[in-house]
């Protein structure tokens, strides 16, 4: 990790977000309100402007035509980078010192033909790159992996912030019908695999179902695998939903979609084991959020992941399915193994807590910025006074 130090750090003004779409239940989105929120509590004046904003989300943020006529001397720039926007090039041409919060971009290759256009996106978005890391005052990325990222497309000054999210959020009251309905798809018995992220070709999907097969027919013929997360490719849950007919799994492989708090809180709790074989992670929040709850992880150990995971999780070289079925049947046979990653989980997500990441994040930022403007240390919500 490069240090940011404090050179350069600019007398005290607004730290404004840019993002090119504020989504709910979105990681980039979620981050971007929580460190609007924490930007707010250590005393900068702080706001959010977007290119698009989901309905549900309106009144967080302003319309990205907004800000010039709102600009003053000493603001900061912060903008949520995770693909290709017009936001980029507004950023090139403006004049205030920039941050880059890089979440990642997942290589074009990845999608193979599942998904040209996302493919053509990931490629517009890593041009991008190269244009504003060379001019950012500092790349704040969200894992190490990322920060690697920054530091190949020009970026001078990098620093580590991980990505803030609401931990709470998977222990939430759960959603009594979702609760109910799982709770009779277990009196069958068999064991509940559980991964959370969109349904596109690099979360790999199609090799939890590949896994899930080989599991069922070497170790538990009634296994069930439930599937998280909205489906931006329709071409890519169509075949998705192919294969598992091919295979014979309709009934062992639940589709959720997207899904509130609560039926999320109701998922994670009735989950046996957290499985991910996807093949490109920036960070990866479901995992912390699989540790917060408990729930042992096995996971591809690609990308960011180990350093997400830690000692938190089992961790595979390869998708072999009969090489990922034998980890997950070790992890859930293993009473003594499942304990110790369950416990190393639990210390880990708290590594990941509002208090800690938010802290981190304002330190990074007023190597830039400045002190807040009433000069008072740095403070965080959760922090004690």
């Amino acid at each position: 990790m490069t240090d940011p130090g404090t050179d350069g750090a600019r007398p005290a003004g607004a730290v404004h977000q840019f993002i090119p779409a504020l989504i709910p239940r979105d990681a980039t989105g979620s981050h971007t309100l929580l460190l609007r929120d924490v930007l707010r509590e250590a005393g900068w004046r702080s706001e959010i402007f977007a290119e698009a904003t989901h309905d549900e989300l309106a009144g967080q943020s302003h319309r990205i035509e907004e800000y010039p006529s709102q600009a003053r001397p000493g603001d900061v720039l912060v903008y949520q980078f995770s693909t290709s926007s017009v936001v980029a090039e507004v950023l090139a041409s403006r004049s205030e010192p920039l941050i880059l919060n890089y979440h990642n971009v997942t290589a074009p290759d990845l999608y193979g033909s599942w998904d040209p256009p996302a493919a053509a996106r990931s490629e517009e978005a890593r041009r991008q790159l190269a244009v504003l890391a060379p001019k950012a005052a500092l790349g704040m990325a969200v894992s190490a992996f990322n920060e690697r990222d920054l530091r190949d497309a020009g970026c001078a000054r990098t620093t580590v912030a991980p990505v803030l999210v609401d931990l709470e959020r998977s222990v939430a009251d759960p959603d009594p019908r979702t609760a109910a309905r799982l709770r009779k798809d277990r009196a069958g018995g068999g064991a509940d695999w559980l991964f959370v992220g969109r349904v596109v070709p690099p979360k790999a999907q199609h090799r939890l179902v590949e896994a899930l097969w080989a599991y069922r027919r070497l170790y538990d013929p009634a296994a069930r695998l439930h599937l998280v997360g909205t489906a931006p490719s329709r071409r890519y849950l169509t075949a998705l939903r192919g294969f598992v007919a091919d295979l014979g799994l309709e009934d062992a492989v639940k589709f959720h979609g997207e899904i509130s708090d609560g039926a999320l809180a109701a998922v994670y709790a009735a989950a046996d084991v957290y499985v991910s074989l996807s093949a490109h992670e920036g960070f990866g929040i479901p995992l912390v959020e699989a540790s917060r709850v408990g729930l042992p992880v096995v996971a591809l150990g690609v990308a960011a992941v180990p350093e997400t995971v830690g000692d938190a999780g089992l961790l595979v070289g390869v998708d072999d399915p009969a090489v990922v079925a034998a980890a997950v049947d070790r992890v859930l046979s293993d009473d003594r193994l499942r304990l110790g990653l369950v416990d190393a989980g639990r210390r880990r997500s708290g590594e990941h807590s509002m208090v800690v990441a938010g802290r981190r994040a304002v330190e990074a930022v007023a190597t830039v910025a400045g002190a807040p403007p009433e000069g008072s240390p740095p403070a965080v919500p959760g922090d004690v006074p």
